[in-house]
């Protein structure tokens, strides 16, 4: 669970995620599922075939997003998701680049 104690202050996270998460709608998933939580950010694919996530908001709808990307989209498979906190850009809307 992310924790930021005494803050309601947006938080940045960046995720990479690995399987067979290229060519499988992963990207397009995550934009819609981190806009129907309010996150802005983007998903994009990594010559080494994971796609690295970063998402900026708060830390309730950060624990959700997180936990959708260890699932993902029916076609997926996630087999293994790196995490760590970054600082929150300011970016607007939620891209699949």
């Amino acid at each position: 669970m992310i924790q930021q104690e005494g803050k309601a202050d947006p938080i940045g996270l960046r995720c990479l995620v690995a399987g067979r998460v290229q060519g499988v709608f992963f990207r397009a998933s995550t934009r819609e599922q981190a806009l129907r939580l309010g996150l802005t950010g983007y998903a994009r694919n990594l010559p080494d075939g994971r796609v690295e996530v970063l998402a900026c908001g708060p830390a309730p709808a950060l624990d959700q997003f997180r936990d959708w990307l260890r699932v993902g989209p029916p076609q997926a498979e996630v087999t293994a998701v790196a995490s760590e906190f970054v600082p929150c850009q300011p970016l607007s809307g939620f891209s699949a680049r």
